[in-house]
């Protein structure tokens, strides 16, 4: 029985493999030769090489459950081909044991991808978006994050609002491009300020009598209420907007503008910069841990992030969906399809693989348009071809 487990283990293992590596490669291949659309004076060929390399573990990935499914059905296949899973069968070993088999090889590729998402995507991701926003000359924003940051005088009175965004942020502190708007207690534009990065340089305590007076630190649940941390940016120019009355009426007035440029301003956030961090980064640039880490910051802000949501179980669960397409492999085997040949079997395997990814997304679309739960739209998939999967294991039987 072991001689046998080991040569099942052995064929799944080498045709997982080998189906893994060839879609990861004619993927690598394709988007390269996409690239070359994108050729500028400031992009070149080896530019489009770099961010090809940097993304090819998302496309590595992206595509193990489709490989895994591919690699089952060619292995079982070439078994069943030879006669040697019908030899298996009457010699006692049951289809449930043969699939239990091919499941452990999975378990290679299942630890593979949860490595990659953990430890490689985070960094490989940012490194090819970034060769594409200096491609850019910086005119399109890789990252990102809005928020509205209310503004008090000296006694914590609210005199208006700063809408502010950050297009990058690093976990040492830096800050890139920087834009904000200050309006006043009604509603109207007095500045506009632009800077081209920045970096921290410490936090301070609040003031206790600003403290005492400004709602925004009683409302709002950061992790430290008493603390505000600064940021020094860098080449600032800002555009202030005021009002002048008109000599024929003291209603009318017109608004003029007053550009400014000066070497250094200050940034004031009640956040820390690891949180900054996390709250530029797209959701599916993070890693586990960065995920939870962003969900623990949303809950004590007491807000949602529907996007970071989804991207944390689509990683923290893509193992299933990996076991599940192999058992689906399985059944292709064993099931309705063993009369066919092995041709057939893979092409049937890479249509299903893509219906499995297209509805993987459709879902996760749908979750992020209706608010339904994000942990039950990325396990109905994987739910509903385990099911499939068994169903025709057992008709079998």
């Amino acid at each position: 029985m072991s001689l046998l487990s080991r040569y099942v283990k052995k064929t799944a293992l080498l045709s997982i493999t080998t189906s893994v590596l060839g879609l990861w490669l004619l993927q690598t291949l394709f988007a390269y030769l996409a690239e070359l659309d994108n050729l500028s004076d400031g992009y070149q060929l080896v530019d489009a090489l770099r961010y090809i390399l940097y993304m090819s573990p998302y496309f590595l990935q992206q595509f193990i459950p489709t490989g895994a499914l591919l690699g089952a059905v060619v292995g079982l296949g070439l078994l069943a081909n030879h006669s040697e899973i019908v030899v298996m069968r009457a010699s006692g070993v049951s289809s449930v044991k043969i699939v239990s088999w091919v499941m452990q090889p999975a378990l290679i590729f299942v630890l593979v991808a949860l490595l990659i998402n953990q430890f490689v995507l985070p960094t490989s991701n940012h490194m090819a978006k970034t060769i594409r926003y200096q491609a850019d000359n910086g005119t399109t924003s890789i990252t990102g994050y809005w928020t509205i940051q209310p503004t008090y005088d000296v006694k914590g009175t609210g005199i208006g609002q700063d809408v502010l965004f950050i297009d990058y942020a690093d976990s040492d502190g830096n800050i890139g491009l920087v834009k904000r708007w200050h309006f006043d207690a009604v509603g109207n534009l007095l500045s506009a300020t632009l800077a081209r990065g920045g970096h921290y340089v410490g936090s301070q305590p609040i003031p206790s009598s600003f403290a005492s007076h400004s709602p925004a630190f009683h409302s709002a649940k950061i992790h430290s209420p008493k603390v505000q941390h600064q940021w020094q940016l860098s080449q600032v120019s800002q555009v202030n907007i005021g009002n002048t009355v008109n000599q024929n009426s003291t209603t009318n007035q017109n608004r003029n503008a007053f550009e400014s440029n000066k070497p250094q301003d200050i940034l004031t956030l009640p956040i820390e910069p690891k949180s900054v961090y996390l709250l530029t980064r797209n959701a599916q640039d993070l890693s586990l841990s960065q995920l939870l880490a962003h969900r623990s910051f949303m809950d004590s802000q007491q807000k949602r992030s529907l996007r970071h949501e989804l991207a944390f179980w689509q990683k923290l669960l893509s193992p299933l969906s990996t076991l599940a397409l192999v058992l689906v492999a399985c059944s292709f085997v064993f099931g309705s399809l063993r009369q066919y040949s092995l041709g057939l079997r893979v092409v049937m395997a890479l249509l299903f693989g893509l219906l499995f990814s297209y509805l993987q997304d459709l879902v996760g679309y749908v979750a992020l348009a209706t608010g339904v739960s994000p942990l039950l739209m990325v396990l109905l998939p994987m739910i509903a071809i385990s099911i499939l999967g068994m169903y025709l294991l057992d008709r079998q039987r």
